[in-house]
C-alpha cells in the first residue's frame, strides 16, 4: 500500500458514462491516488442521472463512503446536448446495477471544488474531468485565485487528426460546452489534453475483454457487461474490433504517463462557428505563434494501457 503522504490527491469531475465508470473504477482500486472526492456534471446523460450513476460506481467498487457531489446541470451558454444514442437511456446501460443508497451530498460540486483548492496546500491537487468541462470553468470564474493552486488538468475531450465524433470536427465532451473548455484553456493551468486521436488507439477488442471477464469478480462481471454494451455503437460506426475506451486514459496517465506520447502545443476551441463549434484547433506542428496552453496526447500503448486496467479491476 502507497503511503498517504506519496498518494496523489485527484478530484473525478464526469458524467458517468460506461468509460466514466470504468475510469473511476481504475481510480478507486489505485493505491496511488487518494480520490477526494466525484463532482457529477450533465453531459453523457442528464444530471440526475450522472450524480446517480457516480454513486452507483462507487458502490460497485465497495466505496460507498466516497463523497459525490452534484455540479452544473447544463452547459454554460448553450442548451444541453446528451448522448443516450451511445451510452443508452440510463447513462450505464449493460449491467444491472442496484439503485444507489450512498447519499448524495448537500453541497454543490463547484463549492467543493473551490473549498478543497483553497483548504489543500497549493500545486497538490489534480483534477480529472471526464466529460463537459463546466463544473471547471464555472469554479475557476467564481473563484480565479484556484488557478494557481491546481497542480494539473488532465483531461479526456477533443480530437485534431481523427476529426470529431459529435460532429465532424467536434468531440462530444468539448461540443457540450465549447465556452466552459476555452476558459479551462485560458486559465494558465498546466493541462493534459487526451483526445479521440490518442483514445481511438485504446480499443476493447474481444481478447481484451475476454482478459477482463476472465478476472470473474462481480465488478469484472459489471464492467464487461458495460463495455459489451459500450463498443456495440463505435464498432458499427467505425467498423473496428471494439470500441475506444476514452476516459480511463486520463487516470492510466496519472499512474503510468511512460504510457503515452504527445506535444506541448497551444490548443485553441472554437466556439464561434456552428460548422465547427467545440472544434479543438490543435497547433501540432507550431505555425502559429500562439503560447503553449497543453499538452496533447497523441498515442498510448494499448497492451500496457489494457494490462493495468485489468490488473487494478482485479483487485476490487
Amino acid at each position: 500500500m502507497t503511503d498517504d503522504s506519496q498518494r496523489r490527491p485527484i478530484i473525478i469531475d464526469t458524467d458517468p458514462g460506461q468509460d466514466d465508470a470504468v475510469a473511476i473504477l481504475l481510480a478507486l482500486a489505485s493505491p496511488e491516488l487518494e480520490v477526494l472526492g466525484i463532482t457529477a456534471v450533465a453531459g453523457n446523460v442528464p444530471l440526475p442521472l450522472t450524480e446517480k450513476n457516480a454513486r452507483k460506481v462507487c458502490e460497485l467498487a465497495g466505496r460507498p463512503d466516497m463523497p459525490v457531489y452534484a455540479g452544473a446541470s447544463r452547459p454554460l451558454m448553450r442548451p444541453l446536448v446528451t448522448a443516450e444514442y451511445v451510452h443508452g437511456k440510463t447513462g450505464l446501460d449493460g449491467p444491472e446495477l442496484p439503485e444507489p443508497t450512498m447519499p448524495l451530498q448537500d453541497k454543490h460540486a463547484v463549492d467543493f471544488i473551490v473549498e478543497t483548492l483553497l483548504e489543500r496546500e497549493a500545486g497538490t491537487v489534480t483534477l480529472c474531468p471526464l466529460g463537459p468541462l463546466t463544473n471547471i470553468a464555472l469554479a475557476l470564474i467564481r473563484a480565479p485565485e484556484i488557478a494557481t493552486r491546481i497542480r494539473e488538468i488532465v483531461l479526456m475531450g477533443g480530437g485534431f487528426f481523427e476529426g470529431g465524433n459529435t460532429t465532424p470536427a467536434a468531440e462530444f465532451n468539448i461540443y457540450v460546452d465549447p465556452h466552459a473548455a476555452q476558459t479551462v484553456l485560458d486559465a494558465g493551468i498546466p493541462l493534459t489534453m487526451i483526445p479521440l486521436d490518442c483514445t481511438h488507439k485504446a480499443l476493447t477488442t474481444a481478447k481484451r475483454l475476454a482478459a477482463i471477464r476472465a478476472i470473474g469478480t462481480p465488478v469484472a462481471e459489471a464492467v464487461a457487461a458495460l463495455l459489451g454494451f459500450f463498443e456495440r455503437f463505435d464498432e458499427t460506426k467505425y467498423g473496428t474490433d471494439g470500441g475506444p475506451l476514452h476516459d480511463p486514459c486520463v487516470i492510466a496517465y496519472l499512474l503510468k504517463p511512460e504510457l503515452f506520447s504527445g506535444r506541448h502545443v497551444n490548443v485553441v476551441v472554437e466556439t464561434g462557428s456552428e460548422l465547427t463549434m467545440g472544434m479543438t484547433v490543435v497547433d501540432w506542428w507550431r505555425v502559429t505563434d500562439r503560447s503553449v496552453n497543453a499538452t496533447v496526447i497523441r498515442d498510448v500503448n494499448a497492451e500496457g494501457f489494457f494490462d493495468l486496467v485489468t490488473e487494478r479491476l482485479a483487485t476490487l
